[in-house]
């Protein structure tokens, strides 16, 4: 948590834990599927069934999970982060319901990161979400006032270690990690958690404990080699800072988010052909990336949801970039920085009710399955407009093309891919055999054409492959609208079938301005399919307009061939 939140939280006298998110003392996560899906204030029942139905499918390697811990009642999201006792009894699920989850997703082949709050417990007085009763300093059966540090006032001194590591971080009781009994309890708390098959563990507010107290920690642990993912931002001139910390785990690196930040909203994507360790950052087996978490999107010093295309692109790149190990965080609308989970964290359905769901989006989601086959190769064929567009592959396994400028790119891209039909998994979902949405030829000398509408991209991979060329107007179902934008809007067409993103318009297709004021595009869909389908206009800020009238309907003919022509309306 940086200073600027620390202040915003103190100002509303809330007391929050922080966030982060990366792997263990290898950087990466254990295994060969380095991403991981931050289900914030996600139910853990509703977590389980997410990680058969859309996690283990799409290849996340990992969930993280918000604290299951007692802790303090209360609608806000930042109760979660005060703990009151270890016992699993939060708002989130009981035991059992985590247990279950743990299970269910391991069945689904992902593993399980717990969020843990053990720099502080709760900064007043009450009863817990587990019946537990409590005042500042004292837990019965947990700590007593002894086992905090003796200074009892809120952190005010960045540039003084002291400061930030014995006193309270928002009047958060600091517990005194430097003891033995301190030690013990939470390796304890931890052990529990790995007992349920815990793969790992999130550190929050690490940067407020000395590295030795959690080297102290992990050796109280059964397995002192846990996976650990440690919050411990940067701040030029503080006392403390990230590399203290590669000792007992990952550390994630919040530069790399701020600064994607300021190069898609203000200066240019052609800046990041070196980005990452180059940059002064963290190097990459030790560092854990995000394009934003929950305390950032709140605090505004990252992009967000809000940010429309700006931040989809921008975790297009991050998932295709060779730099950490990614984290994508999944969550709900707001416009009241304190408001608590939809439901109390049951999700009923995505894009329902306020959950986001950023996880599935198709322009992430699928991803997720371009890094895990491209992994372990190297940037190629780096291209750049030299402003705003960019594009390059991953090795001889992918290639990914970016257009954050205000109209469509038309280009040729050179890539060191094998000659084949690839499916853009932007637009697209591949199947057996072929793929639900736009495809692409690559030619013998690893040449492909394109037409990228703007805060668009395409990502092709030799793990998607085949289908018919796309766009083609002899084959699947091709959208034509007349509609008029400014700079900054596009038109997508969405719509009651999969490949037409199921109503979701985060998930509806992208189409080309190329023949504007004719927006155009084109997707699968089988003989005799009858469909309904509407157009909407995105807004750069993430805002979406749907036009007016009815739904629109069409039938697919026996041919396979259907052409729409529509006008906005």
């Amino acid at each position: 948590m940086d200073r600027r939140l620390t202040r915003i939280l103190a100002a509303t006298t809330l007391a929050l834990g922080l966030s982060a998110i990366g792997p263990a003392a290898h950087a990466t996560p254990p295994g060969g599927k380095d991403v991981t899906a931050v289900m914030f204030e996600w139910s853990f029942a509703s977590i389980a069934r997410e990680c058969t139905s859309t996690l283990g499918p799409l290849g996340y390697g990992f969930v993280q999970v918000s604290p299951p811990q007692e802790h303090i009642q209360g609608s806000q999201w930042w109760t979660s982060y005060q703990p009151v006792s270890y016992k699993i009894a939060g708002r989130l699920g009981d035991r059992t319901a985590f247990a279950n989850m743990v299970n269910t997703c391991h069945n689904a082949g992902v593993k399980v990161i717990a969020d843990t709050v053990i720099n502080h417990m709760s900064a007043g007085s009450g009863t817990g979400t587990g019946g537990t009763s409590y005042s500042k300093y004292n837990y019965p059966g947990v700590y007593s006032d002894a086992d905090f540090h003796g200074c009892r006032t809120a952190i005010s001194d960045y540039t003084n270690r002291s400061n930030v590591q014995d006193c309270e971080l928002v009047n958060l009781s600091d517990l005194n990690t430097s003891t033995d009994y301190v030690r013990g309890k939470i390796a304890g708390y931890l052990n529990d958690l790995a007992s349920l098959g815990v793969d790992g563990f999130r550190i929050d507010a690490a940067k407020h404990m000395a590295a030795a107290d959690l080297a102290g920690i992990k050796s109280k642990m059964a397995n002192p080699n846990a996976y650990w993912k440690q919050e411990v931002i940067f701040g030029a001139g503080e006392a403390v800072q990230p590399t203290e910390y590669t000792g007992t785990g990952d550390v994630q690196e919040f530069r790399f988010a701020r600064d994607l930040k300021r190069v898609f909203l203000n200066e240019n994507l052609a800046y990041l052909s070196n980005f990452g360790a180059s940059w002064g950052y963290l190097p990459s087996n030790q560092a854990n990336v995000f394009v934003d978490n929950h305390d950032t999107e709140r605090g505004g010093d990252t992009l967000s949801y809000k940010n429309g295309s700006a931040y989809t692109l921008a975790q297009v790149f991050t998932l295709a970039w060779p730099y950490g190990s990614p984290d994508v965080n999944s969550g709900y609308e707001f416009t009241d920085h304190d408001a608590g989970p939809p439901n109390g964290g049951t999700v009923n359905a995505c894009y329902s009710d306020g959950w986001k769901c950023q996880h599935k989006w198709r322009q992430i989601g699928n991803m997720v399955g371009f890094r895990n086959t491209v992994a372990g190769t190297a940037v190629t064929n780096w291209w750049t407009n030299g402003a705003d567009q960019i594009a390059f592959g991953r090795g001889s396994k992918g290639y990914v093309a970016i257009n954050h400028e205000g109209s469509a790119l038309t280009r040729t891209f050179q890539t060191s891919l094998p000659a084949g039909t690839y499916c853009d998994v932007q637009h697209g979902d591949p199947v057996s055999g072929g793929c639900t949405g736009t495809t692409y030829t690559v030619n013998g000398s690893g040449q492909f054409t394109a037409t990228i509408a703007a805060g668009d991209a395409v990502a092709l991979h030799v793990g998607a492959t085949g289908g018919t060329t796309a766009p083609d107007p002899v084959s699947g179902t091709s959208f034509n609208v007349t509609a008029t934008t400014t700079v900054g809007q596009n038109i997508f067409v969405t719509g009651n079938q999969a490949v037409l993103g199921n109503w979701a318009p985060a998930s509806a297709v992208a189409l080309s301005s190329a023949s504007y004021p004719v927006w155009t595009g084109t997707v699968s869909l089988p003989a005799g399919t009858t469909f309904e389908y509407k157009y909407i206009r995105k807004n750069a800020d993430g805002t979406v307009t749907w036009e007016s009238g009815a739904n629109r309907t069409a039938t697919v003919p026996s041919s396979g061939r259907l052409t729409l022509t529509d006008t906005w309306r």
